[in-house]
């Protein structure tokens, strides 16, 4: 392994955060590129190691992945550099498209546009439920795991992270004592795990601790929330969209549901992890409640409440790598949650086209579920949907040239 210099480590990572755009996979692929093929700063079986330990962490992968190489490269410091500037361009993104949809987007053109965004919404939900069921259905296990957690969200209306415990608890069972023995390797020295908790738990909720004694009722309602979303983001972000949706739209009333539409749309085109929509979300609750000010607030506590846990799973984690690696249980766990994931993306999924495709929806006594009235199909957003399953299934196009392309279609529709 080649250690390179602070500077090198700057320069590296500001280029992976600036162009890591198109998720998760891209942004892994991207990582492995620089840091394993080009520049051996990291071995391929060390890169995958690391990965597998970020899937099995809450929060974002990619980003956590960059914070683990920053942090085996060049200590601490090496962990924040990675970290934040795999983070901060998209953040800065966000920012921007936060505020000028805030201050624009009741305008007739800028909703035309949205009309487009919202039906490719409905398809790179979609394809992140193809991509992920390929990987996590390989047994019959996990299709039934799937199909539960589905039918959990839907039908029951369980809340997301008792399906996320009640999957790891399965997986974990089931895997018993039949996994594969591994000779557990010696713990690291001296990784002062209780030292690493204090100080990044401290940090983590010190912002939130501040609002709570200012007794700013929003803040710290923003700073709990999005605090709770960072230790139940298995399996990235579309797994707890359904989730947070839930949360800021019918529970706080902070955004609406097209809101949170086009939140997602926006966050798609933006370098960086996609759970980068919760700040677009606090933006737009923040200026909806108190203007550009309380806007900036909400939208710095949640960055920091989302992203500083990713820095406390790493350092309290990173040094155990090799001994966690050796746990069958563990990685039993991590198998169910991806698969019990595959249905909640399928909830999402489901719940993003009801809500773009017809006008009137009405819920269920019981079981709850959404009944859309199906002679308030909207016909225009039923094709502008199949133009962008026809652009991002059929032909392959990426993300950001696709929702472009609806943006547009969905101006030129209004004109006609």
């Amino acid at each position: 392994m080649n250690q390179p210099s602070p500077a090198d480590l700057v320069r590296v990572f500001a280029r992976i955060g600036l162009l890591s755009f198109g998720g998760p996979a891209a942004q892994i692929a991207l990582m492995h590129r620089e840091l394993v093929a080009q520049r051996s700063w990291i071995s391929d079986e060390r890169f995958l190691q690391a990965l597998s330990l970020c899937m099995l962490l809450p929060g974002p992968e990619a980003m956590q992945l960059a914070t683990y190489a920053g942090w085996r490269l060049r200590g601490v410091a090496g962990g924040l550099i990675a970290g934040c500037l795999f983070v901060l361009p998209g953040a800065v993104v966000i920012l921007a498209l936060a505020l000028g949809y805030a201050l624009y987007g009741a305008v007739p053109l800028v909703q035309a546009a949205f009309t487009g965004i919202k039906a490719a919404v409905i398809i790179i939900v979609l394809q992140a439920l193809i991509n992920m069921a390929r990987k996590a259905l390989t047994t019959h296990s996990a299709y039934v795991l799937a199909g539960a957690a589905f039918l959990a969200l839907f039908v029951l209306g369980l809340p997301f992270p008792l399906v996320v415990v009640l999957a790891a608890a399965c997986g974990a069972v089931a895997a018993g004592g039949g996994g594969a023995a591994c000779a557990a390797p010696p713990p690291p020295a001296a990784p002062s795990p209780l030292r690493t908790l204090a100080l990044w738990g401290g940090l983590w909720l010190a912002p939130v601790s501040a609002v709570w004694l200012l007794d700013h009722t929003f803040l710290t309602q923003i700073g709990l929330f999005f605090s709770k979303l960072a230790v139940v983001t298995f399996g990235g972000a579309y797994a707890v969209l359904a989730y947070m949706t839930q949360t800021v739209v019918q529970d706080y009333g902070w955004i609406s549901t097209n809101q949170m539409i086009d939140a997602l749309g926006l966050a798609e085109t933006t370098p960086g992890p996609l759970i980068l929509v919760t700040e677009f979300v606090a933006l737009l609750a923040g200026f909806a409640q108190g203007g550009i000010t309380l806007a900036l607030a909400a939208g710095a506590l949640t960055l920091w409440v989302t992203f500083v846990p990713c820095f406390l799973w790493i350092f309290l984690a990173g040094p155990y790598l090799d001994l966690i690696a050796a746990k069958p249980r563990l990685a039993a766990a991590l198998r169910a949650i991806t698969a019990a994931v595959v249905g909640v993306i399928l909830n999402l999924a489901i719940w993003f086209a009801l809500h773009v495709l017809f006008k009137d929806i009405t819920t269920a006594a019981w079981p709850a579920v959404p009944v859309p009235d199906l002679a308030s199909l909207d016909t225009s957003a039923l094709g502008l949907t199949l133009l962008a399953a026809g652009l991002l299934l059929g032909l392959k196009r990426g993300i950001v040239e696709t929702l472009a392309v609806m943006a547009a279609a969905g101006l030129a529709l209004a004109a006609v």
